[in-house]
C-alpha cells in the first residue's frame, strides 16, 4: 500500500475483522481529518453491533471490566450526585418561590435530575474514570504491537477485546444511572426540606402528578447511548495512538475531550426529539 497514514497508524494483516489503517494524505486539512476519524469511529462502533452477535462472546472478559469499571465509577458517581441535585433543588426552589409556583419545586428538580442530571453525570464518570483505563490499555497494547499479534493469529481485537469492554461500559452507564438519579433525588429532598424549608408530602407529590413511565425511560436510554459512545470513542482511540507512550497518553486525553462533545451534542437532539414526541403531562 502507498497511503500515507495517519501518525501513529500502522499497517494491520488482511484479516476482515482486524482494525483497519486509516488512510491520511499530508494536503488535508483539520476538518477532514475530524471527518475520517468520525467516520472510523462510527465504523468501529458498528463492528461492535455486528461482532456482538456473529461470534461467541467472551463472557469472562466481559465480567472483569464490568467489575473494574464498576468498581473505579461508583463511588465518584454518588460523591458528585449529591451536590448535583442539591444544586438544582435549591436553585428550582428559589425560581419557583418567586413566581409562586413552590409546590412544584419537587417535579421540576425530579425531572431535570432523572432526564438531564443523572445520564449526563454517569456518561462523565464513565468517561472520565473506566474510558481513560480502557484507552490507556488498548494504547499500551498497540504499541507493543500485542494487536497486530493478534491479528496474525487470526483473532479479531475488537471481537476479542473492545465488545466485551464497550457492553459492559453500557451495563455500569445503566446502573450507575439508577444510583445517581436515586441518590440525586434524595439530596435534592433534603437540601430543599431543610435549607429551603420546603414541605416534605409535596416535594414528591408534585413529582408523581407531572412525571410519567417515559420520563423515566428516555433516562435510562440516553445512559445507553451515552455508555455506548463512551467506550467506543476510547477504544478506538486506544486501537490508534500515535508512537511510544506519548501518544497513548494524548490518545487518552483526546477520547475524553471528544467523548464530551459528542455526549452533550447526543444530549441535545435526543431531548428535543423526545419533547417533541412525547406530549408533557398535565397537573
Amino acid at each position: 500500500m502507498t497511503d500515507t497514514l495517519l501518525a501513529g497508524e500502522q499497517h494491520r494483516p488482511d484479516d476482515p475483522d482486524a482494525v483497519p489503517p486509516i488512510p491520511w494524505p499530508v494536503q488535508h486539512g483539520r476538518v477532514a481529518r475530524g471527518f475520517i476519524l468520525v467516520g472510523s469511529a462510527f465504523a468501529l462502533g458498528l463492528d461492535v453491533l455486528r461482532l456482538t452477535f456473529s461470534r461467541r462472546f467472551q463472557w469472562r472478559e466481559f465480567v472483569e471490566q464490568f467489575w473494574f469499571v464498576a468498581s473505579v465509577s461508583i463511588l465518584p458517581a454518588a460523591l458528585v450526585a449529591i451536590p448535583f441535585g442539591a444544586v438544582i433543588a435549591l436553585q428550582l426552589g428559589t425560581l419557583t418561590v418567586q413566581i409562586g409556583a413552590q409546590s412544584f419545586t419537587g417535579s421540576a428538580a425530579v425531572l431535570a435530575v432523572v432526564q438531564q442530571a443523572s445520564p449526563i453525570v454517569t456518561a462523565l464518570l464513565i468517561s472520565g474514570a473506566a474510558g481513560t483505563a480502557i484507552c490507556a490499555d488498548l494504547g499500551a497494547r498497540t504499541i507493543r504491537e500485542e494487536i497486530d499479534a493478534m491479528a496474525v493469529l487470526g483473532i479479531s481485537p475488537v471481537q476479542r477485546l473492545v465488545v466485551p469492554r464497550v457492553w459492559a461500559s453500557v451495563l455500569v452507564a445503566v446502573l450507575l444511572n439508577g444510583m445517581v438519579s436515586v441518590v440525586g433525588i434524595v439530596g435534592g429532598y433534603v437540601f430543599n426540606v431543610l435549607v429551603q424549608g420546603g414541605t416534605p408530602g409535596a416535594y414528591l407529590a408534585s413529582f408523581s402528578a407531572l412525571a410519567q413511565l417515559s420520563d423515566l425511560l428516555v433516562g435510562e436510554l440516553k445512559a445507553v447511548i451515552f455508555g455506548f459512545l463512551a467506550a467506543v470513542v476510547a477504544s478506538y482511540r486506544g486501537l490508534h495512538p500515535r508512537p511510544g507512550p506519548k501518544g497513548v497518553g494524548d490518545a487518552v486525553n483526546e477520547s475524553v475531550v471528544i467523548t464530551f462533545i459528542l455526549l452533550f451534542l447526543v444530549n441535545l437532539v435526543i431531548t428535543t426529539v423526545y419533547l417533541q414526541l412525547v406530549p408533557p403531562k398535565v397537573g
